[in-house]
């Protein structure tokens, strides 16, 4: 069979560009090598913010904006039309010791970004020292991450799209300047359009298909407790650490930020230390153990700004990728970017940022710096 769009990776980035083009009434097969979001988009904490967008590119704040005001209804949609739960909570978030606190409060005012007062039930939190500012960030909204995922895919398939999984792509058939074909180890299937949407594996492309530029693996390892609901009900981001409550008394903590290949162990060491952080803000959590440890690998690229463009080998193969520690945050606004884009249609914001070339260009400065200095 003949799908119009065949995409490559069925995490929360290839399932939203799916759904998004079975809205226009396109038929969409999402092909995945292992189980759908089972990588990166089932390993994070869902944060549906940067942390902290102040000290990122405006390209990324942009994009990262448009999501966010969307995300509300754009969940509400996902669930009508699948049936599923993806536990969209606006639980708020509290930023300790941020530095530039006046830069930061300035950021939110130019960007619409609500700043407040703590509220008083989280002064119970120990004391943290006069480092930086506190700032509380009361429309921040989470996702459970598992739980956005079975919703998207129910979702996609109940408008007639089609999951694969357990169907590595091998490689491709081409004629003319265009993919014709996946060759996949579950047989091959041709498509009019193709989306890489391969998270942190991009960057390996396939035969007869180049790889996303600078597009690489970094791990990040994550710890869960079991607390009773209400103990902790804001997200809480310390020097790098969050924690992340759950409405059933779950809280997570995350996360680190290592370039270790495609490794995905976790060591002791690791755990004690984000263990420890955690109790430092939330001292419940000094006296229970994790329930679980893992780790997830992101798609890391130059300053968190994801390739949303078209490939520059074939005229019909396009990339939705490079969203490093944002995929989940950047879903809705991604995908409406590239399905303008394979349309031809007028784009919701400046595509220039996520092109191809303008990737090159970021990989090259974090390489070797301004050069005009």
């Amino acid at each position: 069979m003949q799908y119009d769009f065949l995409i490559i990776g069925c995490g929360v980035t290839g399932l939203s560009c799916g759904l998004n083009l079975l809205r226009r009434g396109r038929s969409v097969a999402i092909a995945e090598r292992g189980l759908a979001g089972a990588e990166s988009s089932w390993a994070g904490g869902g944060i549906l913010f940067p942390l902290l967008p102040w000290d990122y590119p405006e390209s990324l704040a942009r994009l990262a904006l448009r999501s966010m005001a969307t995300y509300a209804g754009w969940v509400a949609e996902i669930e009508a039309t699948g049936g599923g739960d993806a536990e969209y909570w606006r639980c708020g978030m509290l930023a300790l010791n941020v530095g530039e606190g006046e830069r930061a409060r300035a950021w939110c005012a130019a960007h619409g970004v609500a700043v407040e007062p703590a509220p008083s039930r989280l002064f119970t939190l120990p004391p943290q020292g006069d480092g930086g500012q506190t700032l509380w960030l009361p429309d921040v909204a989470q996702v459970r991450n598992p739980r956005l995922v079975a919703a998207l895919r129910a979702a996609v398939e109940a408008r007639g799209g089609r999951v694969i999984e357990q169907c590595a792509a091998t490689g491709v058939r081409t004629q003319s300047g265009r993919v014709t074909a996946l060759e996949t180890t579950a047989g091959t299937f041709a498509a009019g359009t193709v989306v890489l949407a391969t998270g942190a594996w991009s960057g390996l492309g396939l035969p007869g298909l180049a790889g996303v530029p600078n597009v690489r693996p970094i791990r990040g390892q994550m710890l869960l407790f079991r607390l009773e609901p209400g103990v902790l009900d804001t997200i809480v981001y310390r020097d790098g650490l969050y924690l992340i409550p759950r409405r059933d008394g779950h809280v997570l903590v995350g996360s680190t930020l290592e370039d270790a290949g495609f490794d995905k162990s976790t060591d002791a060491a690791t755990r004690a230390r984000l263990h420890a952080a955690a109790a430092g803000l939330l001292p419940a959590l000094g006296t229970v153990q994790p329930v679980q440890h893992w780790a997830g690998l992101r798609p890391g690229a130059p300053d968190n700004i994801p390739i949303i463009d078209r490939h520059p080998d074939f005229d019909n193969v396009f990339i939705n990728s490079g969203h490093f520690r944002y995929g989940v945050t950047l879903a809705p606004a991604s995908a409406e970017l590239l399905v303008a884009l394979m349309e031809g249609t007028t784009t919701p914001l400046d595509a220039a940022p996520y092109g191809w070339q303008a990737a090159l260009e970021r990989a090259w400065d974090a390489e070797h710096g301004d050069a005009s200095g």
